[in-house]
C-alpha cells in the first residue's frame, strides 16, 4: 500500500480562497446565529480545514437590530464594560444596548467571544461585518446568500 495515500493536506495561507457570505440576523436566535457565523470565519465548512491558517470566508450580517434572545435574557443578561477608572464599570441589558447607537455590539461581542484565542482570531474577526438595517458597501465582492436553514 502507497502510504502517501494516508497524509493528511494542510491548506497554505496563499492557497486560501476567501468567499463573501450575506446572513440576515432578523428573527434569529442571537446564540444559533453566531455560533454559525464564528464556524464559517474559523472556515471549518471546508473540506481545506486546517487550524494553524485563517481559511475562513467573510460574513456580512444585516438587520443586527433585529436579532431575538429565548427566555428571560433580554430582561436578565447583562454586557458589562470597565473604564478602568473606579466607579467605571457599567452594565447594560440587551434590550438597552438595541435601542443605543450600535446595536452590532451584540453581535459582534458573541462572535468573538466563540473564536479562538490565538493570534489568528483577529485575522477572523476582521471578516466579519455587520450592518444596521439591509445596506452594505460590499455589492463589489458578490457575496452569496446564506439561508438559516442552509448553516
Amino acid at each position: 500500500m502507497d502510504t502517501l495515500s494516508y497524509k493528511t493536506k494542510s491548506a497554505k495561507p496563499a492557497e486560501v480562497v476567501a468567499k463573501w457570505f450575506v446572513v440576515d440576523a432578523q428573527g434569529q436566535t442571537v446564540g444559533r446565529l453566531c455560533s454559525r457565523i464564528a464556524h464559517i470565519l474559523r472556515g471549518k465548512h471546508k473540506t481545506s480545514y486546517t487550524p494553524h491558517v485563517d481559511c475562513g470566508d467573510h460574513v456580512i450580517v444585516l438587520n443586527a437590530e433585529k436579532v431575538r434572545f429565548t427566555g428571560r435574557k433580554m430582561q436578565k443578561k447583562q454586557y458589562v464594560t470597565h473604564s478602568h477608572y473606579p466607579g467605571g464599570q457599567r452594565l447594560r441589558s440587551p434590550q438597552e444596548v438595541l435601542q443605543s447607537p450600535h446595536p452590532e455590539y451584540i453581535i459582534e461581542t458573541a462572535v468573538k467571544g466563540m473564536l479562538p484565542k490565538t493570534i489568528l482570531a483577529g485575522d477572523m474577526y476582521r471578516k466579519l461585518h455587520v450592518y444596521v438595517g439591509n445596506k452594505h458597501p460590499h455589492q463589489a465582492q458578490l457575496p452569496e446568500v446564506l439561508e438559516p436553514s442552509k448553516f
